[in-house]
């Protein structure tokens, strides 16, 4: 009993307290965060607080200068829409035709004052849903409600806007399966969550539970956690969603939106004590990039790459400033960050992060056997520096590649690989490790003696760039790291002896360069004394291995077709159709660099996308044929060279309109990539 009355008598003093800071009048949003500590305000005093987070206290009246002409296109829906609402709140039908008039008049000035257009659903009655209740005069209503419109509901809240796509990112970052399983189901956040974002969730919850869910959201005074909120409904919502796997999309996109319904006022504190910890869990310089999304300008950013950049980000990029800063922060709190350099050795050598870790990216392509086993001692590594307390142990995976899009296009496929693996906690360097050098450079200049590039960047030998040893706190983890993914890179070194032996059984029977595969070709060998690598004729055992090797199209990536096309590195595509076992033509593209070549399908429920059906660098290219009677349908055996032989690991098949141009050209690349790896 004692201790039921201490627990009440402090529930009154921090009451008392925050009313008497209140009626002083020199109170601002720090006084009221440290006296609420995240508890809900209570009734009497939420008009005046709320003015104070919205910092709106005491200002004058902007609609001052409005004439008070209703006139606006859509005034009658905005006038229904407003009736709508008010026949919600019984206790206040005494006064309803005055709060009729100010909701009108504050909506029709916004419009008019900003030059935007009502539409009935866009949210603007719902946020002012929550204030009413208030009583606040007039100008007091139109204050707060231009304060949350500005400051807390994002621009662009519309169909397929840049908020939608940030969230998506969020999403992947903090449940990379559940963001799977929608983007698999082309379910994308505006579908469900558009209602939730611009009305500050006032239009899926009630009033009970939107006015507590405010009270605790203005005392964080933070835009960006309204996406926490909404992350923490999609996350507890994953086990309902998850076996929906077999329900029409639409219903899905139903059971979302009315997942925020379902909560109450007793749940408000722990709802947002969960989005606290997600946001604690998540890089915090994303904030920083997108900060334009809020803010009272008249006008509105229009930066379109930023747009396609955002809606075609692989994973939430990370700067390379809060890379730099987590090395050297000690709060438990804050995100750590276990930094993937996947450069390709020759650069790592030459210098890198003190405290990131060796995957050359190429290995995936090249040698997937030795990039699975380099994933295992990645995993290893982390295991060991989070274990140790090392600066460079972290739970967050951040890869880095150069910078150079032309080499960074296999990094993005490592990040994806770890993607499509439901790991959590993926991050990309932005600019990569010619954006960190920059960044320490510029540091240096400014005399940052905690950052330079003597200090932070260091050669495989454990050395920093002038041949000093790295003597800050956290260099013995640093150098663990080191050691650990140096046995990786050797990795590298021993391919391309694989290669160059690969090299010598090709050029050992080549004969004439010029000889290729064409409807015109005898059957035998082309090349002497070697089991032939290009070759036609009839092949009857392919169908076992055809079967073995076939993937669902849900576990692919999709991709524009056409931006692939245009990518500056593709130097021949060839239309074609893969065949299947079962006999069925799926229309298919032949893309290749001057390393690799993909197979893009085309994707029957998205024109103009298609999905990465596969990737192989030329190298893995162990035999071509064709059919004696079909010389347009060319089938590609992959493998691995090995002293006693050619492993197949996998084949492809297709029909290809112009085959003999395209697997002479694939040949003469793959002769060039081999003399290139020799020289």
């Amino acid at each position: 009993m004692a201790e039921v009355e201490e627990q009440e008598l402090e529930s009154e003093d921090w009451q008392v307290e925050l009313e008497t800071a209140v009626l002083e009048g020199s109170c601002d949003i720090g006084i009221i965060r440290n006296i609420c500590k995240g508890r809900q305000v209570p009734e009497e005093l939420r008009p005046a607080v709320w003015k104070i987070c919205l910092n709106v206290a005491g200002k004058g009246d902007s609609m001052e200068s409005w004439d008070g002409v209703f006139d606006l296109p859509q005034q009658e829906v905005l006038r229904q829409d407003c009736l709508s609402l008010l026949e919600k709140y019984e206790d206040l039908a005494e006064d309803q035709l005055a709060i009729l008039s100010d909701m009108e008049s504050v909506l029709t000035f916004y419009a008019k004052s900003r030059s935007l257009q009502y539409a009935s659903g866009n949210g603007w009655v719902d946020v002012l849903a929550p204030l009413i209740p208030l009583r606040l005069p007039r100008q007091d209503l139109y204050n707060c409600f231009y304060a949350i419109m500005t400051k807390y509901i994002p621009r662009d809240c519309k169909v397929d806007g840049k908020p939608f796509h940030l969230f998506r990112l969020l999403l992947l970052y903090q449940d990379p399966e559940l963001c799977n399983f929608l983007d698999t189901k082309r379910i994308s956040a505006d579908t469900y969550a558009l209602m939730w974002i611009q009305s500050l969730f006032a239009s899926p919850c009630e009033l009970s539970v939107v006015q507590p869910m405010w009270d605790l959201y203005l005392q964080q005074a933070d835009p960006f956690f309204l996406f926490f909120l909404a992350l923490v409904i999609l996350v507890n919502a994953k086990e309902q969603i998850l076996p929906m796997e077999n329900e029409d999309k639409q219903v899905i996109v139903d059971t979302l939106k009315v997942f925020p319904a379902q909560l109450e006022a007793e749940d408000i504190e722990d709802f947002c004590a969960l989005a606290l910890y997600y946001s604690s869990r998540t890089p915090q310089s994303f904030r920083k990039d997108y900060q334009y999304m809020f803010g009272g300008s008249l006008t509105a950013r229009e930066d379109t790459s930023e747009e396609e950049m955002l809606s075609q980000a692989l994973c939430l990029p990370v700067s390379v400033a809060e890379l730099l800063q987590a090395t050297e922060e000690t709060n438990g709190d804050s995100v750590h960050y276990f930094v993937v350099d996947c450069r390709p050795a020759d650069q790592y050598n030459t210098g890198h992060l003190s405290t990131a870790f060796h995957l050359d990216a190429n290995l995936m392509l090249q040698v997937p056997t030795e990039f699975a086993l380099a994933v295992q001692a990645l995993f290893s590594a982390q295991r060991t520096a989070i274990a140790a307390g090392s600066v460079a142990g972290g739970e967050h995976l951040c890869f880095m590649g150069s910078g150079r899009d032309e080499e960074d296009q296999y990094v993005h496929m490592v990040v994806a690989h770890f993607l499509q693996r439901h790991t959590a906690f993926i991050s990309l360097a932005r600019g990569g490790y010619h954006a960190l050098h920059t960044e320490l450079v510029k540091r240096e200049e400014k005399g940052d003696s905690s950052f330079s590039v003597r200090t932070c960047i260091v050669s495989t030998a454990g050395e920093d760039v002038n041949g000093e040893h790295d003597g800050r706190p956290g260099a013995q983890g640093a150098s663990l790291i080191n050691k650990l993914s140096s046995a990786v890179r050797h990795k590298s070194d021993a391919m391309k002896e694989q290669l160059s032996k690969i090299k010598d059984k090709l050029a050992e029977g080549a004969g004439p360069v010029e000889r290729h595969v064409s409807s015109s070709d005898k059957l035998g060998k082309p090349y002497r004394g070697v089991k032939p690598v290009f070759s036609i004729g009839d092949e009857e055992d392919d169908h076992d291995e055809m079967d073995s090797f076939s993937v669902s199209d849900d576990e692919h990536e999709v991709v524009n077709l056409d931006t692939w096309l245009k990518k500056p590195d593709v130097i021949q595509h060839f239309p074609c159709q893969e065949v299947k076992e079962s006999g069925h033509l799926l229309p298919s593209h032949l893309l290749l660099t001057s390393t690799h070549m993909y197979v893009l399908r085309d994707n029957p429920d998205r024109k103009g996308m298609s999905f990465i059906q596969s990737r192989h660098a030329l190298t893995e290219v162990v035999k071509i044929t064709s059919k004696k009677r079909h010389p347009d349908l060319i089938t590609f055996k992959y493998g691995i060279s090995e002293e006693e032989g050619v492993q197949v690991t996998g084949m492809e098949r297709f029909l290809i309109p112009e085959a003999a141009t395209c697997t002479r050209f694939i040949k003469d690349q793959i002769l060039k990539v081999l003399d290139a790896t020799d020289s």
